[in-house]
């Protein structure tokens, strides 16, 4: 009602203000009468439902898509779309507990509803939490960029020994890019601006499913290397052996278990990590109350370009498929210039991918160290500057620290994805909305034990990686 009668009696920018004004005074008034409850307030975001769903769909894709067609190898097609579609129901339900938790207080920020859950430490453990994994994906994608372009400007050049070429080092390539791309990105004010480079960047990534798809009718099984094709002559075209049956290694198998079975399942449970962003995302959505529909959305689109990449990848190269998939392809034909087109959009994406990843890290860096300040350029810009400059020299000078973010991520994302929406519900949902054994609490804390879960087997999968000498469990992150 009083909504209405400003409406009516103020110019714009007035009521914006006088309105504003009230409802931080009806919180106040409700905080002092009745601390169990908070009023729902509800922000007025500028960003539409289409930017949304990019921005979120472009927080969900990561590097981690090239690496499930081994996945697949690894569990075989019908165990892989068993489990894929399990976690991607699961993180849909995560998004929803937080939604849910996020709707009764009145709070978009994800370490805000850790303080409101468990006071100060609820906060600074979802803020860290937030900071670690997000610095360990900014890293890795960095690292990506490190290491793959030289590869493909050289390819491109077609330079077979390179003679210490400032463009093809990897330490100049990546400051390059993050000055000059993920830089000015990084600095936009709101997370609803990045709508078109989210965009893009997804349309990078359906280029690299069509060229997937488009290979597996162009390239022999069993393939031959290219190191031992310019020796030789010989090659099989089909999947016939000289004595006309099927090949063997050309066979799909349904289900596989084997010494490596076991790494799918972390690898596949964080193949849906994005819950840091929704909160950000929910907040400057236009229509607030369409969140779910974004993030199951921007699932459903995930889930349907993560098993088309996997299944064509598989069917490629079939137990052949190496952990980093576009290797395999180089393997056939280093100078292939549709597969070189294909590692120039990959590591676009990857690169667009950084500011939307950024974002939440500032955030819970202002909440943690500036919990009461307003927007403030220069902080703004400062804590974008210096944590690019963190990440680019961890990638330049640590690049053995990927390790120790293995660790990190195989702590963090079960907490972000599992544990903590679990027990902030648990906590935030009133008990005379929802009694401790009721069936959705009872539901959260049974989600919260699947996340302690993954978190227990991911961790022991990277220490046997360390004890043995193998990379294969981190192949995923």
């Amino acid at each position: 009602v009083i909504d209405g009668i400003i409406k009516v009696s103020l110019s714009r920018t007035q009521a914006i203000i006088y309105r504003h004004s009230f409802h931080c005074m009806l919180e106040v008034l409700t905080r002092l009468l009745w601390p169990s409850v908070s009023c729902r307030l509800q922000f007025e975001g500028k960003t539409s439902f289409g930017m949304s769903v990019f921005n979120l769909g472009n927080a969900i894709m990561g590097s981690g898509i090239l690496g499930l067609a081994y996945a697949m190898a690894n569990a075989g097609v019908v165990l892989f779309l068993l489990l894929l579609t399990v976690v991607a129901v699961l993180s849909s339900y995560s998004i929803h507990l937080l939604l849910k938790s996020s709707g009764i207080v009145g709070i978009r920020a994800y370490e805000q509803l850790g303080y409101r859950a468990f006071g100060t430490p609820g906060k600074m453990a979802a803020g860290i939490a937030i900071t670690l994994q997000n610095i360990g994906a900014m890293s890795s994608y960095l690292y990506i960029v490190k290491y793959e372009l030289p590869l493909v400007i050289q390819a491109f050049l077609k330079v077979d020994k390179p003679a210490g070429e400032w463009y093809l080092n990897g330490n100049y390539l990546v400051i390059i890019v993050s000055i000059a791309v993920i830089l000015p990105l990084a600095l936009m004010k709101q997370l609803g601006y990045l709508g078109y480079t989210s965009g893009f960047s997804l349309s990078c990534m359906v280029f690299f499913l069509i060229a997937v798809i488009y290979k597996k009718f162009n390239v022999p099984c069993p393939f031959t290397d290219f190191s031992f094709n310019a020796t030789s002559t010989t090659s099989w075209m089909n999947g016939t052996d000289p004595g006309g049956e099927e090949d063997p290694a050309c066979i799909p198998k349904m289900a596989n278990l084997n010494s490596q079975t076991a790494y799918t399942i972390p690898i596949l449970a964080f193949a849906f990590v994005c819950h840091p962003e929704v909160l950000p995302i929910y907040t400057e959505l236009r229509k607030y109350k369409k969140m779910q529909h974004v993030a199951n959305i921007s699932i459903a689109i995930m889930y349907i370009m993560y098993f088309l990449a996997a299944l064509f990848g598989y069917l490629t190269f079939y137990g052949a498929v190496e952990a980093e998939l576009l290797h395999t392809y180089s393997r056939v034909d280093p100078y292939d210039t549709l597969i070189l087109c294909v590692r120039v959009a990959v590591l676009t994406a990857v690169t667009l991918t950084v500011p939307i990843v950024l974002f939440p890290v500032r955030r819970a860096i202002q909440q943690m160290a500036f919990p009461n300040k307003t927007f403030y350029w220069p902080r703004h810009i400062a804590i974008a500057f210096v944590l690019l400059l963190f990440i680019n020299l961890l990638v330049i000078f640590a690049p053995n620290i990927l390790g120790i973010f293995g660790v990190i991520g195989a702590t963090s994302a079960p907490c972000l994805i599992f544990i903590f929406p679990a027990v902030f519900y648990i906590r935030i949902v009133p008990k005379e909305e929802e009694p401790l054994r009721s069936f959705p609490k009872i539901l959260a804390a049974c989600f919260a034990g699947i996340g302690f879960l993954f978190m227990t087997m991911s961790l022991s999968f990277i220490i046997i990686d360390w004890t043995t000498g193998t990379s294969k469990a981190s192949s995923g992150h």
